[in-house]
């Protein structure tokens, strides 16, 4: 996985604050956004989108 920062600096306290704990990833396209150029992530990845499956 490509991190644009400095492990170190990436999970210090300080850095946490403002990250997100999880990366999501969609199965259909392998990148971190769906087939509707849409983020992947737990609570948009729903039947709402075109590209869901169950």
């Amino acid at each position: 996985m490509y991190m644009d920062s400095i492990a170190d600096q990436a999970f210090d306290e300080k850095a946490a604050e403002h990250a997100s704990p999880c990366h999501f990833w969609c199965n259909l396209t392998q990148t971190v956004v769906g087939q509707d150029d849409r983020p992947a992530h737990k609570e948009s990845c729903n039947s709402s989108r075109r590209c869901f499956e169950d």
